[in-house]
């Protein structure tokens, strides 16, 4: 009896083995590998390429240039958009400002109305401490220009580098500014319409509602800018 029951609990152990196996492998054999995270694309290194035209002229408009591995302007000038279009993505670059200067990034922009800020949401490149916008957190550097104001005290002086991030993805925003969260905000969300309604781009029946559009770089305002390690990546 002893050895019959030693028999067949061998023969258990060995049965509990052998599916623990064959789950092990089936569970292996199934598993689906992780997804690669999306490639960058860059738009700026330190020398012209083919990515950028002006809003309104068909190449580089006149007043920006490349200067020590820096793409810059002085004053007034046309506004750069991409030659691409993009929907959901990662958007990152450094930016130094001159005293007072006022600028911007817009993105899902479209050519559907004479400016560029009629269509596409800007987050704000701005000296706080000496332009006029810096008095209203609305308008301040990080801003959802005009509809979503950040935090005080994150933008460095004129002068110094900063660094933004711009995540867009389905109707969800974020805009980061050297390394913080400023603004986060939902297209077509009550809140977003109500600030919209309430805005100058009430104006503009279709701001801010292309699912995809230009990446543009604000030219047409007062100051001068330097930019640097412009990248993006799309997401999925």
């Amino acid at each position: 009896m002893m050895h019959g029951r030693m028999i067949r609990n061998a023969a258990l152990l060995a049965g509990v083995l052998l599916a623990a196996e064959t789950g092990g492998a089936a569970s292996a054999a199934s598993a689906t590998p992780a997804a690669p995270a999306p490639a960058w694309h860059t738009l700026f290194d330190g020398k012209l390429l083919d990515t950028f035209r002006g809003w309104r002229a068909e190449g580089m408009p006149e007043g920006w240039h490349v200067a020590d591995g820096l793409l810059v302007k002085e004053g007034d000038v046309d506004d750069l958009v991409t030659k691409e279009q993009f929907g959901n993505f990662e958007l990152e670059l450094e930016w130094k400002i001159g005293k007072g200067g006022n600028s911007g990034v817009f993105y899902r922009a479209t050519r559907e109305y004479d400016h560029i800020y009629w269509s596409g949401p800007e987050y704000q490149l701005l000296d706080d401490a000496n332009a006029h916008d810096g008095l209203n957190r609305l308008t301040s550097a990080g801003s959802a220009y005009a509809l979503y104001g950040p935090p005080s005290g994150v933008v460095k002086p004129f002068g110094e580098w900063n660094k933004t991030r711009i995540i867009v993805n389905g109707n969800h925003v974020e805009h980061w500014l050297n390394g913080q969260k400023v603004v986060e905000y939902d297209f077509s969300s009550p809140d977003w319409k109500a600030k919209v309604a309430a805005s100058k781009f009430v104006k503009y029946p279709n701001y801010g509602l292309a699912k995809s559009g230009f990446i543009g770089i604000q030219g047409d305002h007062p100051g001068s800018l330097a930019l640097r390690h412009i990248r993006i990546r799309e997401l999925p």
